[in-house]
């Protein structure tokens, strides 16, 4: 990660400080936008996504994460910052496509319901542990490649947290959550014994790669009806070339299929009118020589006729 800051100021003496943090890809810069946004910010149409309190915007572009500090807002500071968007550069394939993880929670208008500004996308143990999670970063095992997204669902009890994590394949997962789930029978087994796992009520499963847990003051049926809401669907890319190439184009081989088979057609009628042609001179030229000689024309006859006055033989 690069981090810069910047202070700029107009004619009119009106101030602004910007402080840009440049991520590996999109991911990171969405996790870090969703930890710093808060609750209380409201929505702004800038970039990818952004929010807004008072004289302060975040937002996040591709790959870059963006905080800036206005000394007054006015009509023209999202116009600004939207046209710096612009400016920022593109990252080159699938690094700037955001994750697709957090597109998975459930957006239910019914209870529980998704509490605003409260998704947090998260890549290592450190964040996770800060944000109050179900689950340590120690359980959770960043070093296999996981993704974490956790949000807050206003229960009929009170606040509760849906976390999910997502690992590279189903049998990283199935490992994950069997150690995820013997911990939290230490605690319910043995109520004396300290577990990683202490948060109230605690209900876990998994679809896919994706291990889905709703934790806190939760009824079974809230909780069923969180959990059961997230199904996993494989999307498969098939990745191979496809050698769609001017010489490996079907269309392309037709095409030069059709013109052979007139090639040879026309060589096969200028070879008949050539042939033609060259019997008809040869035969002008030179009569009864080469090509319609008497002597290869003629043939034996019989000459058999009926003759009235032949009395046929008795036998």
């Amino acid at each position: 990660m690069r981090l810069e800051k910047a202070a700029y100021t107009r004619d009119d003496g009106r101030n602004l400080t910007i402080k840009a943090a440049v991520f590996e890809d999109a991911s990171g810069a969405y996790g870090a936008f969703t930890f710093y946004y808060s609750d209380e910010m409201g929505e702004e149409t800038i970039g990818g996504q952004a929010a807004f309190l008072n004289n302060r915007v975040l937002f996040y572009q591709g790959n870059v994460l963006v905080d800036a500090v206005f000394d007054r807002m006015s009509v023209m500071s999202a116009a600004q910052l939207r046209e710096l968007a612009g400016l920022l550069p593109l990252v080159e394939g699938n690094k700037g496509n955001p994750p697709l993880l957090p597109t998975h929670l459930p957006k239910r208008s019914s209870a529980p319901t998704l509490e605003k500004n409260t998704t947090k996308y998260i890549l290592g143990p450190v964040t996770l542990d800060r944000i109050g999670s179900p689950l340590p970063g120690s359980m959770v095992d960043f070093t296999s490649g996981a993704e974490v997204v956790l949000s807050k669902y206003s229960a009929a009890a009170g606040d509760a947290t849906l976390m999910l994590i997502e690992y590279p394949t189903p049998q990283i997962a199935a490992d994950r959550r069997r150690r995820i789930d013997a911990s939290h029978q230490v605690t319910q087994q043995q109520p004396g014994v300290a577990s990683i796992i202490d948060v109230g009520p605690f209900f876990d499963t998994r679809t896919g790669p994706i291990i889905v847990i709703a934790a806190g003051p939760l009824s079974k049926s809230e909780a069923r009806s969180l959990i059961t809401s997230i199904s996993y669907d494989a999307d498969v890319t098939w990745n191979e070339n496809t050698y769609v190439s001017k010489k490996d184009n079907l269309a392309n081989f037709l095409f030069n299929a059709i013109v052979l088979c007139g090639i040879v057609v026309g060589l096969a009628l200028v070879a008949g009118v050539a042939f033609g042609g060259l019997r008809l001179i040869v035969k002008r030229f030179f009569p009864d020589s080469v090509f319609d000689r008497r002597e290869a024309m003629e043939f034996i006859s019989l000459h058999l006729e009926d003759d009235p006055r032949r009395v046929p033989r008795e036998p």
